[in-house]
């Protein structure tokens, strides 16, 4: 199972002008960050402030990480990154003294 590093941004030309829309539009999507926090996959997930851009890490497989951020297209487009941990570098590290 992997680690990865999920930026995130709204796509500006699929959020509605109106209000009201938006915020509704804006839950939908909050639900759905809720319910990948609560199966375990989402870790963290944040948003920057001011922005309509944030990040998410995320563990499991290529393939669970792949079936997540499909479930927000098309209003949210990812940049992933797979990350590895201190321990993972440190593995890196060893090999290079070989």
């Amino acid at each position: 199972m992997g680690k990865y590093l999920l930026l995130w941004k709204l796509d500006w030309t699929k959020i509605p002008i109106s209000p009201q829309e938006r915020g509704a539009g804006f839950n939908g999507l909050m639900e759905g960050v809720k319910e990948d926090i609560r199966k375990g996959l989402m870790k963290d997930w944040g948003a920057f402030v001011g922005e309509l851009n944030g990040y998410a890490v995320a563990e499991g497989t290529e393939i669970e990480v792949g079936n997540m951020v499909q479930q927000y297209v098309p209003f949210v487009i990812f940049e992933v990154h797979p990350v590895m941990s201190v321990e993972q570098v440190g593995e890196v590290v060893k090999a290079l003294t070989k």
